[in-house]
């Protein structure tokens, strides 16, 4: 069961009502130009927005909806020219009664042709402010063409080559003054003659998908608009990030003057071009909720379905007045879909667990929700596949990867205690779990009981027992951990390890956690930085040699595997300490400190050892290993080697 991230015509989110306001603002007044603009974030719903207007559009002949995705043309042809001649070539072919406007028709494919040869016979861009190019450019244009008749080559034919030139002088007259100005005005009124001719009352433009061009195409794209921006029943519809295009206006013209400041240009530039914005809102919790329900619902069904249809038709209800509603509940999705709400429970269930979490985690974005649901759904089904599906319950998969995705430090402390335990548990989280229920106050409960009179702002008093771990005193400090704590199902018990296993495309916290066992939180504790490291050298020497070597050797391997030198690895310093710890191990860290690629390594292995190096066969060896530093590529390394040659042979060693 997979959830499609494509634009789609049935909402779920209520945006029918901002497709409907569009619609009616640009119907108002048809014969007035307008260009609105439909912005959100990244997977916000701008799509599905004009996929609802076009579709409400279809059937009214007097208006022609016209789609333009920048992104499909970026790096096939120019933008500005793709927009223009999109526009024009969709009108004629919509259109039967252009059929007998050949003139008309004639005239303004003559137009595109120009500013083609203008683009690609001599490589000049439009000018950024007028979108026509200049008749000198043109005259430059001509110039250009007859100077690759030196070079066949260049032209596969000399038919080609005639027609080029005929094309382009054809449009500058004898003896016809133009300019810039006129140029503008004589193509709005070619295409404003197009549209009287095509007997419709307006003409709207629906442009998608800006915010994912890059800087110049999304750019061009815009300048392409301006050209329309005054003529005469055409609307133009932009869906794109607001952040986005201010980024590509400030790349596209890096020479804004410093005085105005970039984003301040960026912003005017847009609001120049976008008479009406209209921003898509973000999901609250209760929208969020009756959202994925009615996804993972639609997810069982049919979205053709009656009993679905009808469903989102209570949802659509209920998301009129989000502030008063408390979601989708059991009963109304029971008596709605009838002798179908059994297949549906568990979809329910899962909505109820992670709707109120997912909609803080997510920021109300619904393609991260449905990003989420999918890789949910999907590592359900891989762990199906591989024979341990039963092991594996969706609540508990889902809360495990709220915290994955939305609190990544909590999943992996988590993930670590439990690959460790014996028991595929967390003895830190059981006891969050409890405390959470026991002392923390609720700022609301579902069931409509008012606060106990603690200010929501004021933070908990988290009172720590002595004996409690820095983990857990951390977790019970921040609102956020505590607050997924208190989720449905508790995991206090649970055997997370199937759990970790179907997150492995992530992290594998098996490998190091199944051969060290309990040493897994040493080595942890050994990458720190050097001042808390140095504080663990009497734990360290409670170490077994044969354990201390096994953590030797996972540090060695988490060093060598880094292949970053220039800087003292994460470890090293955790390295120093358990040799001093154990000076046993003196021969391996030399044999390691042999095995660096001296050419790429910065100062730090020649320096800081002292008190860990200390039998006479290990100081033999590491200055043995000074003198070839000494004489390193890598001149800090060299710099630090030879200092401490020096400072030996003064010693008297």
């Amino acid at each position: 069961m997979i959830l499609t991230d494509n634009e789609t015509k049935i909402d779920l989110l209520n945006n029918e009502a901002i497709a409907k306001t569009i619609i009616e603002l640009l119907r108002e007044k048809p014969e007035r130009p307008v260009t609105v603009g439909v912005h959100g974030d990244w997977g916000a719903g701008k799509s599905s927005v004009l996929e609802m207007i076009e579709a409400n559009l279809a059937t009214d002949a007097n208006v022609l909806c016209i789609k333009f995705n920048g992104w499909r043309f970026q790096g096939f042809e120019d933008a500005k020219i793709a927009l223009i001649e999109g526009i024009v070539t969709g009108l004629v072919e919509n259109r039967p009664l252009l059929t007998k406007a050949g003139d008309a028709v004639k005239d303004i494919f003559a137009r595109i042709d120009w500013l083609k040869v203008a683009r690609k016979g001599g490589g000049l861009a439009f000018t950024a402010f007028t979108g026509i190019p200049t008749p000198d450019q043109v005259s430059d244009v001509v110039e250009t063409l007859k100077g690759i008749f030196a070079d066949p080559a260049k032209l596969a034919t000399q038919d080609n080559y005639d027609k080029a030139i005929d094309g382009v002088q054809g449009l500058l007259k004898p003896g016809e003054s133009k300019n810039v100005p006129k140029e503008i005005d004589a193509f709005r009124k070619a295409f404003d003659n197009l549209l009287k001719q095509a007997g419709i009352q307006q003409l709207i433009v629906l442009i998608d998908d800006l915010d994912r061009c890059l800087p110049d195409t999304a750019i061009e794209t815009l300048e392409a608009v301006r050209l329309f921006v005054f003529t005469d029943r055409t609307a133009f519809i932009v869906a794109a990030d607001e952040a986005m295009i201010e980024y590509a206006v400030r790349k596209h013209f890096p020479e804004l003057p410093d005085t105005t400041g970039p984003r301040d240009y960026a912003r005017n530039y847009l609001e120049k071009l976008i008479q009406v914005p209209f921003r898509i809102p973000a999901l609250g919790e209760t929208e969020t909720r009756i959202y994925v329900t009615l996804l993972l619902v639609g997810a069982e069904l049919a979205d053709d379905d009656p009993a679905y249809a009808s469903l989102i038709g209570v949802a659509r209800e209920l998301l009129k007045r989000p502030w008063k509603a408390a979601g989708l509940d059991a009963q109304t999705v029971k008596t709605t879909l009838g002798d179908k709400a059994p297949q549906v429970q568990n979809a329910l269930t899962l909505s109820d667990q992670i709707g109120p979490i997912l909609a803080s985690g997510t920021q109300g974005n619904p393609r991260q929700i449905k990003r989420f649901l999918n890789t949910l759904l999907l590592r359900h089904q891989t762990a199906i596949a591989r024979g341990f599906g039963d092991e594996v319950k969706l609540p508990v998969l889902a809360k495990l990867m709220l915290a994955e995705r939305f609190l990544s430090r909590l999943f992996d402390q988590i993930a670590s205690a439990a690959a460790r335990h014996p028991d595929g548990q967390c003895e830190d989280l059981a006891a969050l779990e409890a405390v959470s229920e026991e002392k923390e106050t609720p700022k609301r409960k579902r069931n409509g009981s008012k606060n106990t009179g603690r200010d929501d702002d004021t933070p908990p008093v988290v009172v720590s027992a002595s004996n409690e771990s820095p983990i857990l005193i951390e977790w019970k400090a921040a609102d956020a951990i505590r607050a997924w704590a208190r989720l449905s199902p508790s995991l206090a018990d649970v055997d997370l390890r199937p759990y970790l296993f179907v997150t492995k495309d992530r992290k594998d916290y098996f490998g190091a956690a199944s051969v060290l066992g309990r040493l897994a939180a040493v080595v942890e504790k050994l990458l720190g930085p050097k001042l808390s490291v140095q504080a663990f050298e009497g734990e360290l020497k409670q170490l077994v040699p044969a354990e201390a070597a096994q953590v030797f050797e996972e540090l060695r391997g988490r060093i060598m595997g880094g292949d970053a030198f220039d800087t003292a690895p994460p470890g090293v310093n955790g390295l120093a300490v358990l040799v001093r710890a154990h000076p046993t191990l003196q021969a391996n860290l030399l044999d390691l400190l042999e095995a660096l690629p001296r050419d790429r390594c910065g100062p730090w292995p020649a320096s800081g050892w002292e008190g860990v190096i200390k039998e006479a066969d290990a100081v033999a060896r590491f200055e043995k290993l000074l003198e070839g530093w000494s004489t390193s590529k890598s001149s800090f390394l060299k710099t630090t080697a030879t200092a401490a040659l020096r400072t030996r042979q003064k010693a008297g060693r």
